[in-house]
């Protein structure tokens, strides 16, 4: 996919550094745009195991693309923009299009990061060991990684059948000669269609997850039907031991903001990089955070076929704008959870479980640290979308509108699990009697 331009004379005596830095440039580009069209896989794929992989996938994916950026921009041709050109974004727009977002993924773990890896390859042999060491030592340790990658997809995909997209993909990404045009040109069929034109990709109404219960919400009043009882989290004579319970719940269910964040980068295709690296940044600590609860629930002798996973709020905010969406998550929920939180950890602390404590301190550590992304990030998203209201005041219309969205697209989601067999506050209660 490099192309090729008229040398002037002082590019000529460039020409060995320019011809690895084009390589450079297709390579970020190439995994800029894995990160805005492979979150999108997240949210439908329905595993929490399979999203939390997804999730440092990306996460590494991006640390690659800053690498790349940083080490091109110190060479000469990089240039300063930061856009993806039309034949990378067409063919990764076209893989997760698919239908059934397993097939997606066998896919692009099939067909579209193995070409990365061969793209990876080609850069290390290729270039000037010596003369190029910085890149060459950046490359291969992303070798390791997509060969890491591989190896920690297989057992998702084993089994499931892509052959037909993946002959699709194979077939498009031919006609370019692969990733970086080093590989053989092969004419695109006359039947071949590309179906992201046909059937452009839009967000599902409802996220899965998979075999597991779920429910509209997590949270209420009522501990015969609730496992977090919102007045039992800041009340001073409930046992640290269900409050430590509820907030394993609670953090399990930040699987909810893996699955609504994951949505924004679809929508932001064209925003300044570092906006996307900092959003998957907050996406991997979501998916650690929820992975606390997922891991310490059964520690604490909860089966998590019990625990119901609340889908209320991607079916809200998957019917708000971008801008919206990041506005909720940063300004109201993260920062709004401020004070309970503390709360929580002063209980907990009670209890002397050195592994929760850290657990709640790196979770408030980082959430604050996406308070100050929303703060840097809100304005810009904002602008893009044409929004030219002061923050503040965006975002409380944001509040308001997604109250009325509530109305309308909340609470839609019926308990899986009858009273009897899905975790309560009660049953929780009752796990712990007083000694």
């Amino acid at each position: 996919m490099s192309t090729t331009t008229v040398s002037t004379p002082a590019q000529a005596r460039m020409a060995a550094v320019t011809s690895m830095t084009r390589l450079l440039r297709a390579l970020f580009e190439i995994e800029r745009e894995i990160v805005r069209t492979v979150t999108t896989l997240v949210y439908r794929v329905g595993e929490p195991e399979l999203k939390y992989l997804l999730c440092q996938h990306v996460w590494e994916s991006a640390g690659h693309a800053r690498f790349l950026r940083e080490r091109g921009r110190e060479l000469s041709g990089f240039g300063s923009g930061e856009d993806v050109r039309p034949a990378i974004r067409r063919i990764l727009e076209e893989c997760i299009v698919c239908g059934d977002a397993m097939v997606g993924t066998a896919t692009y773990y099939r067909v579209l990061k193995p070409a990365l890896l061969r793209g990876y390859r080609h850069y290390l042999t290729v270039t000037e060991p010596l003369a190029d060491w910085p890149s060459k030592k950046l490359v291969e340790e992303f070798v390791a990684d997509e060969e890491r990658h591989a190896a920690e997809i297989e057992r998702w995909v084993e089994g499931v059948d892509s052959s037909a997209w993946e002959e699709h993909l194979r077939r498009a990404l031919a006609a370019e000669g692969g990733w970086l045009g080093n590989e053989t040109r092969e004419s695109l069929p006359t039947d071949f269609e590309w179906t992201s034109v046909k059937t452009p990709y839009a967000h599902p109404p409802v996220c899965n997850r998979g075999p597991y219960p779920v429910c509209s919400s997590v949270f209420g009043f009522d501990p015969e039907e609730d496992p977090i009882v919102r007045p039992w989290l800041v009340d001073p004579t409930t046992d640290a031991r269900v409050i430590r319970a509820m907030v394993y719940v609670w953090l399990m269910n930040e699987m909810d903001a893996v699955d609504y964040l994951s949505t924004v980068f679809w929508d932001t295709p064209d925003v300044p990089f570092d906006l996307h690296y900092d959003l998957v940044r907050h996406l991997w600590d979501e998916s650690r955070h929820s992975r606390f609860g997922w891991r310490q629930l059964p520690k604490l002798g909860i089966d998590l076929a019990t625990v119901e996973h609340a889908l209320d709020l991607y079916c809200i905010l998957v019917q708000m704008s971008a801008p919206e969406r990041y506005a909720m998550m940063t300004m109201e929920f993260e920062a709004g959870s401020f004070p309970t939180k503390a709360t929580v950890m002063d209980r907990v602390r009670e209890l002397n479980d050195f592994e929760a404590d850290t657990l709640l301190a790196f979770d408030r550590n980082d959430e604050q640290n996406h308070v100050r992304f929303g703060h840097r990030w809100l304005p810009e998203i904002m602008k893009i979308f044409g929004e030219s209201r002061p923050v503040e005041e965006f975002v409380q219309a944001t509040r308001r509108r997604f109250e009325e969205l509530a109305a309308v697209h909340g609470g839609r989601t019926p308990h899986t699990l009858a009273r009897e067999r899905r975790l309560t506050g009660a049953k929780l209660v009752a796990m712990y009697p007083e000694s």
